[in-house]
């Protein structure tokens, strides 16, 4: 027979919390589009898919309200996706490292159910009972089974509340415990044998699952299991100004989390890292004229953040506030060298051969060669 799972409630996040959950970092702008959003809204949606959009892509409202972009890339990229939970079936997020797969999957939760918390964290010691549900053994020794010694996973809370779960690095789950997967998606139905019972999906379940196309190899999905998502791939930014431009925001926002100096007076070396670590990625300069080598890591953008956000605390805390090429050099230096034995050298041939040659760079050159040496 059908069971119930009691809804819990969260905690108010505290004003010291380092990176507050997306709900609560952005209540404003969902709350501003909850009152201006008069579309249909699927069941137990907090927005209709249009403002789930707008909330994602940023624009402004009717009322003057200003919505921050949380993606810049294809606007038909996210459409898509929020389609995707709109029906019945999963969705996968399919891309690089560092292409805000996570960064996507948590703001799509928060908008759509107002809690991205409902998380399962994928690794190669994930158990089944991080899907399913396990037990309070204390519980379960005292009473035997019974449904108060029953501890629900994310997934089983998401399907008795109609909400958005989230399974991340889906594929460094071990093949077994993925196809925990298929009855939950296909049947919508969570079996508890030792119960008699079973957690029946309320309409608003979904599930969204990111998965690095990398790691292809490692735990491919099932045929089965593939069949029950939708895969949506989030590509590297086009350009280079839409790199820098989400670069500086996600620098800007965890800076100011960080009592770090201001993002402006730095994005000159913003521009840089982001110029250096795209010409490595495709093995070309911007200017199309000199091929490189490519090293063996990824030189996304996320690694390009966490280059940015450690020179502005070394300019902080040993220099004078301004982030010069001098603070971003052994992060650079750090991202691209993986490999010390092949990645050392494609380093130093661009070192000399690209950034020695190019205009302005000087200051650059001379800090990479000092950090190098």
């Amino acid at each position: 027979m059908p069971v119930s799972v009691e809804p819990t409630t969260a905690p108010s996040t505290p004003a010291e919390v380092l990176r507050p959950h997306a709900e609560d970092a952005f209540g404003g702008e969902l709350a501003a589009l909850a009152v201006q959003d008069d579309r249909p809204r699927p069941a137990r949606w907090r927005l209709s898919p249009w403002a789930v959009a707008t909330y994602l892509l940023g624009g402004t409202l009717p009322d003057g309200t200003v919505i921050t972009p949380k993606y810049v890339g294809p606007r038909r990229v996210v459409e898509v996706a929020v389609s995707t939970l709109a029906t019945d079936r999963a969705l996968l997020l399919l891309g690089v490292p560092g292409t805000a797969k996570t960064w996507v999957s948590e703001h799509l939760a928060a908008a759509v159910s107002g809690d991205s918390t409902l998380l399962v964290q994928g690794t190669a010691g994930t158990p089944e009972e991080a899907i399913r549900y396990g037990w309070n053994y204390a519980q379960l020794l005292a009473r035997g089974p019974s449904r108060e010694a029953l501890v629900p996973s994310p997934v089983m809370r998401a399907m008795a509340e109609g909400m958005t779960a989230r399974v991340e690095e889906l594929t460094r789950i071990p093949a077994d415990v993925q196809d925990t997967l298929i009855t939950v998606l296909s049947e919508k139905t969570l079996p508890i044998p030792e119960l008699g019972q079973e957690v029946q999906a309320v309409g608003g379940f979904n599930l969204i699952a990111t998965a690095n196309d990398r790691d292809r190899g490692v735990n491919e999905l099932s045929s089965a299991l593939r069949r029950r998502f939708n895969t949506v791939v989030l590509p590297l930014p086009e350009s280079a100004e839409a790199e820098v431009e989400i670069v500086t925001r996600r620098v800007d926002q965890i800076g100011r989390s960080l009592d770090l100096p201001p993002v402006p007076v730095g994005v000159d070396e913003i521009r840089r890292v982001v110029t250096v670590f795209r010409e490595l990625r495709d093995g070309l300069t911007s200017d199309g004229r000199t091929k490189v080598k490519s090293p063996s890591g990824t030189l996304s953008t996320a690694e390009a953040i966490s280059v940015v956000t450690g020179g502005l605390a070394l300019s902080a805390h040993f220099g004078d506030g301004v982030l010069r090429p001098g603070d971003v050099a052994a992060g650079v230096l750090g991202a691209v060298v993986r490999d010390p034995a092949t990645d050392r050298v494609v380093w130093q041939e661009y070192l000399e051969t690209v950034v020695r040659e190019r205009e302005g760079w000087q200051d650059f050159y001379r800090a990479c060669r000092e950090i190098s040496a």
